[in-house]
């Protein structure tokens, strides 16, 4: 099977960013030392989670004006991409923590329990689809979910950490990473949240076609 051309673009892009991540030298920055190189990894991955989310909102609210299933498959998938990224972020703030802070989770920290509690929101998402039989009904209140589960990713991960004393850069006291990140490091930094929503629509491609044809061979059953 051959890619399509935007497919190798990304797999050179990522493999680029992961190899100057790795291999560059970055300034010698307090408390974060070596470690800083996690910014590579870590922040991109929150960035694709919101842009999944937003394509998920986006999905949802068009299903909610015009119900269509493939429109709720697009919805579910968006979403689910979303929240792989979100995991992830999860993981390697956990390992940054470890690093950073000595210790790999603290409830003290309200990002990394509010970001946690965003997770288990879109997790229930899923849950919820599960409940019910009927495609349309799933899906309608799937969307609702949705637009709800959306709404409270900006207050969760930014607004209300803000607002609370932290570690974690930008909070209350804290300096947010655009102050204290070095320039040598942006180089990296943003061609890795480019690398990294690419690579997240190429998740969905892949998802969604199965998804596609798994719909297809079950009405062709039926």
């Amino acid at each position: 099977m051959n890619l399509k051309p935007w497919k190798y673009i990304v797999a050179l892009w990522m493999t680029g960013v992961i190899i100057a991540g790795f291999l560059i030298p970055i300034p010698d920055i307090p408390i974060l030392q070596e470690s800083a190189r996690n910014l590579f990894l870590h922040v991109p991955m929150w960035f694709t989670m919101a842009v999944c989310f937003a394509a998920g909102l986006v999905y949802s609210i068009k299903y909610l004006n015009n119900p269509d299933l493939t429109t709720d498959r697009k919805a579910e998938t968006a979403t689910q991409v979303g929240l792989l990224f979100g995991i992830c972020g999860l993981i390697t703030g956990s390992i940054w923590a470890r690093f950073t802070w000595g210790s790999w989770w603290t409830f003290a920290e309200p990002r990394m329990n509010l970001s946690a509690l965003g997770m288990m929101i879109y997790v229930g998402y899923f849950v919820l689809r599960t409940a019910f039989e009927n495609p349309e009904k799933r899906a309608k209140i799937a969307a609702v979910f949705n637009v709800f589960a959306a709404t409270t990713i900006p207050f969760l991960l930014y607004i209300i950490p803000r607002q609370l004393p932290s570690l974690h850069p930008g909070a209350e006291g804290n300096p947010a990473f655009s102050e204290i990140t070095a320039p040598e490091l942006r180089y990296i930094f943003y061609p890795a949240v480019i690398g990294f929503i690419a690579l997240s629509v190429w998740l969905y491609d892949i998802l969604y076609r199965y998804k596609e044809v798994k719909h297809q061979l079950e009405h062709h059953r039926a």
